[in-house]
């Protein structure tokens, strides 16, 4: 057996890290760049930014919702590496247009630039949809058995790595070197991406049913009715669900609450995404390549006890004067927030050791010629729970509830995910 990071020097998974780590980057770096860019130069209202944090992020979950299912069928059917190269190909031409909307919004065609970068983020959730469930669905069928939580942690920790680096690039770049560099990093992973070695189909052929509504039903009622299954797509649910409250209340929180600017607001969200990335190399040596949910009940009542530390923090931070924002170097002296981005990266951590061998379960406890359909099977419940997480945030808004308070929320919503990881762990350990 090698090693996790020894994995990172074999062909059968570096290509596919590498695609997935730019895929999630160049992802990453364009919300990020359009969601600062509306926060801070294009609304001046905090319902309003928390509105299109919401918008945006119901778009791009919306194709995991609708075209899950189908993306499953296709890819335990026809070859996966086959499938990467179309859907890389795909993203640069994406890539090329969300661009043109980045740049047609900073020229002062502030509709129409907004309306192509929502349209960009419907696409590029659209891209998603049909790479999720090969990243994962790919790994039992190039590594051996004992290896496959080792690269599951290693692909989750190169998803929030990607989040980090494009975060913070986001924070630092003009809109227009943000446009160009989409559509760059997007022919890199394409040539990235036509390294991946051949997956063939290992099962009969499929006949794909292509009507959403029924395909999704089918898929689910096949894949639901296994305990360890529900369980564990329940509860990777339940944590895509905190971090899609999360992913749209931070930019408002940090520019509201901690009055800091847009660079503030990339660093926050880089540090959580470091946070992650640590959780979840972690579990691999602390479960020693087994696939367990031993930890997963204690990190996510730890990162309940973090969320709400995380809330009372914001409630007592020192607002910058009147009219201003602190920036990165005021930030980093002001003497409550060292507290304030240790607890949020223990959120990260405890989050990461949550929810890797959750996932790890969904390829694990199938066959191989079923891996993608399970992923899927989770992307599509994962996506309901997510949008209903999405309106949530925006009739609570509405509301008038703020978002530190929203924060206990999502503590609340830790400890169901306690409950079924707990449930989960006795079931199969």
């Amino acid at each position: 057996m090698i090693s996790a990071l020894g994995l990172l020097k074999e062909r059968r998974f570096l290509p596919l890290f590498v695609t997935q780590f730019l895929g999630a980057f160049n992802d990453n770096l364009f919300k990020t760049a359009m969601v600062l860019f509306a926060t801070y130069q294009v609304f001046n209202d905090p319902a309003l930014e928390q509105h299109f944090n919401a918008l945006a992020t119901g778009l791009a979950i919306l194709p995991f919702f609708l075209l899950s299912a189908l993306s499953g069928q296709l890819a335990d059917t026809f070859d996966k590496s086959r499938i990467i190269r179309i859907v890389k190909t795909v993203e640069i031409f994406i890539m090329v247009f969300g661009a043109a909307g980045l740049l047609a919004a900073k020229a002062g065609y502030t509709s129409v630039g907004i309306g192509m970068m929502l349209g960009a983020v419907l696409m590029l959730g659209t891209h998603s949809t049909f790479f999720g469930p090969i990243k994962y669905a790919i790994l039992p069928q190039h590594l051996q058995d004992e290896e496959v939580l080792g690269g599951t942690g290693l692909v989750e920790a190169a998803t929030y790595l990607s989040i980090l680096a494009g975060t913070i690039l986001a924070g630092y770049v003009a809109v227009e070197v943000a446009a160009g560099l989409v559509v760059i990093v997007a022919l890199i992973g394409w040539f990235a991406g036509r390294m991946v070695p051949p997956a063939p189909r290992m099962g009969p052929k499929l006949k794909i049913n292509y009507n959403p509504f029924t395909s999704s039903w089918r898929l689910i009622s096949a894949t639901m009715h296994i305990p360890r299954l529900f369980l564990a797509i329940c509860a990777i649910s339940f944590f895509w669900t905190i971090g899609s409250v999360l992913i749209i209340i931070f930019p408002a929180l940090v520019k509201n609450v901690l009055t800091a600017d847009e660079q503030v607001a990339s660093l926050t969200i880089a540090v959580f995404s470091v946070g992650v990335a640590i959780g979840s190399v972690a579990i691999n040596a602390m479960l020693k390549g087994k696939v367990s949910a031993r930890y997963s009940p204690v990190a996510v009542l730890a990162m309940a006890v973090c969320v709400v530390a995380f809330s009372f923090e914001a409630r007592g931070f020192t607002p910058a004067p009147t009219g201003t924002l602190y920036g990165v170097g005021d930030f980093l002296t002001h003497p409550q927030s060292l507290v304030v981005m240790a607890t949020l990266l223990a959120i990260a951590i405890t989050g990461g050791i949550f929810v890797v061998p959750l996932y790890a379960f969904l390829t694990t406890t199938v066959t191989k010629d079923q891996t993608a359909r399970t992923v899927a099977a989770n992307n599509v419940v994962n996506s309901g729970a997510m949008t209903i997480g999405s309106i949530a945030v925006i009739v609570i808004t509405g509301l008038g509830v703020t978002p530190e308070n929203m924060l206990l929320l999502v503590a609340a919503m830790c400890v169901a995910s306690a409950w079924l990881a707990q449930k989960l762990h006795r079931a199969c350990d």
